[in-house]
């Protein structure tokens, strides 16, 4: 997994609100994207979104991760990428 593109796939499916609205986006099948943010999430070993059939968002607990993978994107380094998980 290339963390550039799981930190892509997650801010475009939070800005989005929805899996396929990022695929669409991001210009890849919708089956690649939940695995990216699966993969990330399976990485971290934290809940990087709360996902129910209608919406997708934010976990709370994780929106500095989302606001700090943003600023990554915006400055193209992807790999800068450090959580700080609460204990």
């Amino acid at each position: 997994m290339d963390r550039f593109d799981a930190m892509q796939a997650i801010a475009r499916v939070v800005e989005a609100g929805s899996f396929t609205k990022a695929a669409q986006t991001l210009h890849i099948s919708k089956t690649i994207v939940p695995q990216l943010v699966q993969q990330m999430e399976a990485r971290l070993h934290v809940i990087l979104l709360n996902r129910t059939t209608r919406l997708v968002k934010v976990a709370a607990d994780n929106a500095a991760c989302y606001e700090r993978a943003v600023r990554l994107l915006a400055d193209g380094d992807g790999d800068g990428f450090v959580i700080h998980v609460k204990s």
